[in-house]
This record gives C-alpha cells, structure tokens and sequence, in this order.
C-alpha cells in the first residue's frame, strides 16, 4: 500500500473515529508527511519495510537538522500513532516504534496573571461599544471557566444552564464536559446575548452559536486571539496575553485558592491528572498546605 493512500486513510480515522480537532490532526498530519519525504523520498523505504533502527535514523537526522526537543517529542508522538492505526488496521503485525524513547522535556510553566490584573483587564472594556459588551462577555467567560479557544467559539446557547449554573462544553476528542460557570459572565452573556446579538442578521448555521462577529457569524480563533491582545494593550499590561493564558490564569487561582485538583482536572477537560499537576508547581503551598491537612503525622 503507498504512503499518500495510507496518509489519507490515517487521517480519516483521526477525524471520524478518534473525534480530533482540525489543529491536531493537521499537526499528526504534518509529522506523517515528514515520515513520508524522508522514506519515500530519500530512502526510500515502504511504511511496512520501516524498522526501529530505520526510525532512530530519522529522529537522528531531524536532531541533526536542529530540531528541538519539544519539536521532536510531538514528532514521535505522530509517527507512533500512525504505526498503532497500522497495527489496528491489520496493515503491520508490529510497531517499530513502541520503543522510541520520547526526549526528556524541561518543565514549562504556563503564563498566567494575577487576579488584579485579570480585573485591570476586565474594567478597561469599553461597555458603551456594542463590541465591547460582547468582548466583556467572551473575556468573562475565558476566565470564568477556563475554555479552550475552540471550545470558546462554539459555545452553544443551546449549552447554556443558567439556572443551574453550568456550560455544556464539547471539548477535545468530541468529549462532553459540564462546566460551573459564576454569576458575572452569566450576566455579561445575557446582556450580549438579549441586547447586541439579537440585533444581528444572524447566518442560519450561526443560529445556535453565542458569540458571533458583525456579520452574524461565527469568531474564529484568530479573531479572539486579537481580542484579547487588543483589550490587554488597552489595559497597560505588558505581558504577553493569549485566550489560553486566561485558562492557565483559571486554573491557577482555583488551586491556590484550595480547589481539588480532580475537580480542577474536569473543569479543564483533562484527560491526565498528570496534566492539571502543572497548576501545583505553579502555587507551591498547595503542596505544602495538602500535606499538612492530609499527612497522618500531621493530625
């Protein structure tokens, strides 16, 4: 079987069986593509002849070509998974690259701001705009419930329980998620919602969609990377802001505000406890506090 025949088949299970967004399947398809040039191209090898050893070479060489570490670990991510829908499609009897050895990592703390700079942000809105009320929203909303940008943008009215005080939330992986969200976005959502949204001629597929531009339709992710960087500028905050640092910000005043780390896990749509462990390096009382509480000595 030829390598664009089963470039396309691995990203048709990616989409349809595995639920990915458009970006990760996007970046498996890029590390495939790379697996490709080099064995169909340069050695020219078929995907059922390539061994371990055929796969060190390759690593080797994207080192050599300055490849950084971080850059390599997603590269032996894709290159893995690839060879295990091989193996799941019955095209290979084995893996060549179960043994790859994934490059130790440096602990990379995420960016976050302070609870008083998340407010200088917030009040620096100009709610007169009726564009500014629809950012107030969004950046309530960001920070209020740690959602991803994608997640962000097709947030459903329909997902909203206000009563209740939870979003419905379809995450990575097509995975369904509640949840809380407080009483400030709610508020801000609505006043959006009933009093800018409704007077948009709204695209019939947007119908459902909360936040939409001018044009009634949806935001895209750049467009709300640029709302933030726009709001952040405006508020005198010289750090460099993206949507995803009003995640990171949420989780970490949650921690360092005592909040199971569990419970942190599901808000953020975690699949690893091991993932949500960052926030604790990030607020190291929460170490010390869990022992004090938790530790039989201590009591």
């Amino acid at each position: 079987m030829d390598w664009i025949t089963l470039s396309k088949g691995f990203e048709a299970y990616l989409t349809l069986e595995k639920g990915l967004s458009k970006n990760s399947i996007e970046a498996y398809g890029r590390d495939v593509e790379r697996l490709r040039h080099h064995f169909s191209e340069r050695v020219q090898k078929k995907a059922l002849d390539i061994s371990f050893n055929d796969l060190s070479q390759f690593l080797q060489e994207a080192s050599r070509e300055g490849m950084n570490p971080r850059s390599r670990a997603r590269l032996i991510s894709g290159v893995k998974a690839f060879f295990r829908y091989l193996i799941m499609e019955d095209i290979r009897a084995d893996n060549p690259a179960e043994l790859l050895e994934t490059p130790r990592l440096p602990l990379k703390l995420p960016d976050t701001l302070s609870e008083e700079e998340i407010s200088q942000i917030l009040n620096s809105v100009d709610l007169s705009d009726p564009q500014g009320t629809r950012n107030r929203a969004i950046l309530e909303t960001l920070y209020a419930s740690g959602l991803r940008v994608s997640e962000l943008t097709n947030l459903k009215i329909s997902g909203i329980y206000e009563d209740e005080g939870f979003l419905r939330i379809i995450g990575k992986g097509n995975k369904e998620r509640l949840v809380p969200v407080g009483k400030d976005a709610l508020k801000f959502m609505r006043i959006y919602r009933y009093e800018i949204r409704n007077h948009l001629q709204i695209v019939k597929e947007y119908s459902d969609i909360l936040f939409l531009n001018r044009r009634g339709s949806g935001l895209s992710r750049v467009s709300v990377f640029n709302i933030v960087k726009a709001q952040v500028e405006k508020a005198g905050i010289r750090k460099k802001v993206s949507p995803h640092t009003f995640r990171h910000s949420f989780a970490t005043h949650l921690v360092q505000n005592g909040a199971d780390l569990r419970a942190v896990q599901e808000m953020l749509g975690h699949e690893s406890i091991t993932t949500t462990e960052i926030y604790t390096h990030l607020d190291r009382s929460y170490l010390r506090d869990t022992i004090l509480l938790y530790h039989p000595r201590n009591n």
